[in-house]
Parts: C-alpha cells; structure tokens; sequence
C-alpha cells in the first residue's frame, strides 16, 4: 500500500503517510535510521509510482476515514526513502490538494539545490528538513550521504528555500550519543538555523532500532543544553521530541494485515502498541505471530522495548 494510516503525529496531528518511495532508495544511509541501511544509494529523479496511483489510494483512504466518521489533518510524504526522489512528486501534491487536507513532505533535503525540488516543495503546506550538522566531517559520519552530495550545496538550497517558501518550514536535527551532540557541532547548527529562522527546530533522539546497533540516544543533559545553545544562539523556537510520549491513535480498516506492513514499513511500532490495537477489534494476536513466523515482520529489541517493523526483501 502507497497510503497508510493515519498515524499519530506530535508535529502534524493524525497524519495519512504518502510512501511514493519503495525501500529503501535514498540519498542518504543515516546511521540512525529506523529502515535500516540504504541499499539503493541514488541521487537522481525519476519516476516510482504513477500519480493516478497515489491519487486513488489516497481516495480509498478518505472514504475509509469517513465510514468511520475520522478525519486527518495532514497527508505526509515521509515514505521508505528520500522523497524529493521521485520526479512526480509536484503533480501528485497537486492532485491531493482537492481533498482540501494540509500537505506535508518530511525530507532530508539532499537535492534542495535543485531549482525543481524547491518548486515542488513550495507547493506544500508544511516542509521539515533535516540538518543533523553544519559541519561536513561530521554530517559524513552521521548521513552517510552519496558521494556526489556536496554539503555546501544543500546547506545554501535551504537558505534559498527558506527566502521564498510561504508555508511553515521547520527543521528536525537528530541527536547521536558521541557523535553530533557535542558543543561545538550544536553551535555551527544554531548559527546555521540563524539564517534559515524556521518556525521551529525540532531536535531528536533515536527512539526506534537504528541501522547501525553501537546508536545511542544522546543523554537529558546533552539535550537539555543543546535547546539552551540554539535558542540563545539563533532565537529559533525549539522543540525536542524523545519518543517518550504516548503513541496512540493508529488506524486500522478492515484489512489488519495489510494495515500493519504498511505501517510498520516506514514506522516501527511497539509492541504494546501492536497488542493494544488488536485487542481494541477483537482480533487474535495469532495475526501479528503469523507475520512473524512467514518473516514479513521481524521483532526488534531497542533499549528493552520489542518493535515490529516489515521485512524488507534485499
């Protein structure tokens, strides 16, 4: 399924996910990410899906949510990839403007520097892009990016975006125990925030299994004084999200099997979650042990919680 959801989101509300990207085709192979190691490393645009086909899906959704008298408040492009990858990705947010629903596209942004991401991403309502470091040393080690990604580029992209974008821009730094927490990398990213001024900077911690084991989320008080360094700094707004929270709010239609690979496909959920869910419908744990035994589904330990997120096929 290319529409899933929603899925509760403490930035965006109920949010319906757009995955316009298969796994796990990036620009990126972050040492954190939840989806694990990119094996598609690509940097150029093309054509995954047909518009028609997100369209359509995300029709269906709609008609779902209002047989069951629910809404959602955003459709979000945060799919098994990087999403400014897909070439059509202006024309498919034009086609699910009509169903007068705030649009939003989560992206790493490695390809910013090019004139035609930048127009597509205009055309949403809300864009968060991703600044891990200011730094080229240390965003190599942290995003791993393509070889022919200059960071430059894309840190001069967002300036540019940032100048000339009317909807609400916010950025989201992910905090890695050792490795881009320290002082130093968190003053060149508040000096860079300081030019781009997004509504707000989100900073993050990993929360779900990450692609490389030795990940650790950064400690309270390195969190706690990298708010202190960018709000004084650069002003931003800053807003830290630990995954401590409650995840509820999940929807799931009639079909729970494939609800629950297509969710777990681009988020990992607890097990708690998972189990919550099903008792909710009635239905027998026996589904989500069935997944497991036929490996469409593998179990994840990450700092003593049980996840379950989709096998991917290499």
């Amino acid at each position: 399924m290319i529409v899933y959801g929603p899925v509760p989101s403490r930035r965006l509300g109920q949010s319906i996910g757009i995955n316009n990207i298969p796994p796990k085709s990036c620009s990126y192979s972050c040492v954190y990410c939840q989806l694990g190691r990119t094996n598609r490393m690509q940097v150029n645009r093309r054509i995954f899906y047909k518009p028609e086909e997100i369209f359509h899906e995300a029709e269906l959704k709609i008609k779902q949510l209002n047989n069951k008298n629910e809404s959602a408040d955003y459709f979000s492009f945060v799919p098994d990839g990087e999403p400014t990858l897909d070439i059509n990705l202006g024309t498919e947010i034009d086609l699910l403007k009509c169903f007068d629903i705030k649009i939003a596209v989560i992206t790493n942004a490695s390809l910013i520097w090019m004139d035609d991401v930048k127009e597509d991403l205009m055309k949403a309502d809300w864009v968060s892009v991703s600044i891990d470091a200011a730094d080229e040393d240390t965003w190599r080690k942290i995003d791993r990016p393509h070889g022919s990604l200059r960071h430059q580029d894309i840190l001069n992209g967002i300036i540019e975006f940032s100048k000339a974008y009317k909807g609400t821009l916010v950025t989201e730094t992910m905090l890695v125990d050792g490795i881009n927490d320290h002082e130093a990398c968190i003053k060149k990213v508040a000096e860079q925030l300081t030019v781009i001024l997004p509504k707000k900077a989100y900073l993050l911690v990993p929360t779900r299994p990450p692609a490389e084991n030795s990940i650790k989320r950064s400690s309270k008080d390195s969190l706690i004084n990298a708010v202190e360094i960018i709000r004084s700094i650069s002003g931003v707004h800053v807003e830290c999200i630990t995954g401590d929270e409650k995840e509820e709010g999940f929807f799931f239609s009639e079909d729970i099997v494939n609800d629950l690979l297509s969710i777990t496909s681009v988020h990992p959920i607890r097990k708690e979650i998972v189990d919550e869910m099903l008792k909710k419908r009635n239905v027998d744990k026996a589904v989500i042990d069935d997944l497991v035994r036929r490996d469409m589904i593998v179990e994840f330990l990450f700092e003593g919680k049980k996840f379950y997120k989709k096998k991917f096929k290499k």
